[in-house]
């Protein structure tokens, strides 16, 4: 399948009952603000541009929300559990958004677009949910030109930070995506 616009990226996911299964546990918690984000978006765009028939394993689901009456992290730790007794195979991974930046050591975030956005490459600045009517809604709050187009780039944020745009050297190197996606062209700060 060609991967050209949104509107691909969208049906790519619709198609991945995989990935439909994982969105619908997600909404099942009823979050506020809630989007599954990253690497869970991103490897799917870069496995079908490479080919790849079989699924890049994923370390973790990163399950976001925004709920800033409530920070506590055994929280989190709850819906995760509650997850995991949905289907113990997957890795998932629950965060509140708003008390992210304590851990992150940066200003409050004002909601989970507002994280996403400042997520490190503009490639991983991606997030899927469902509608109340289970349509599947994207957001890219950078686009999708370099995700489709398999750039990885810093975010205006990390440019914005030099101590943030070391760390972003830092991931780039550990990550190693390169050694998996082998068409990835990385820009360095």
């Amino acid at each position: 399948m060609k991967v050209n616009n949104e509107t691909d990226i969208i049906r790519l996911i619709e198609q991945d009952y995989w990935m439909m299964d994982i969105l619908h546990y997600a909404k099942s918690l009823k979050l506020p603000d809630w989007w599954i984000c990253a690497g869970f978006v991103r490897s799917k765009i870069w496995d079908e541009l490479h080919g790849f028939t079989k699924r890049t394993p994923l370390s973790d689901i990163d399950v976001i929300y925004y709920d800033p009456n409530n920070l506590k992290e055994e929280t989190e730790k709850e819906y995760e559990d509650h997850l995991r007794a949905l289907n113990p195979a997957i890795p998932w991974s629950v965060k509140n958004e708003a008390r992210m930046h304590l851990r992150n050591n940066v200003p409050p975030y004002e909601s989970s677009i507002d994280a996403i956005s400042k997520f490190p490459e503009t490639a991983t600045s991606l997030g899927v949910k469902l509608d109340s009517k289970d349509r599947i809604i994207l957001t890219a709050p950078y686009g999708v030109h370099d995700v489709i187009h398999l750039e990885v780039r810093p975010t205006p944020y990390i440019l914005e930070n030099q101590l943030l745009a070391t760390l972003y050297k830092e991931r780039i190197l550990n990550k190693n995506w390169i050694s998996t996606w082998t068409n990835l062209k990385i820009f360095h700060c």
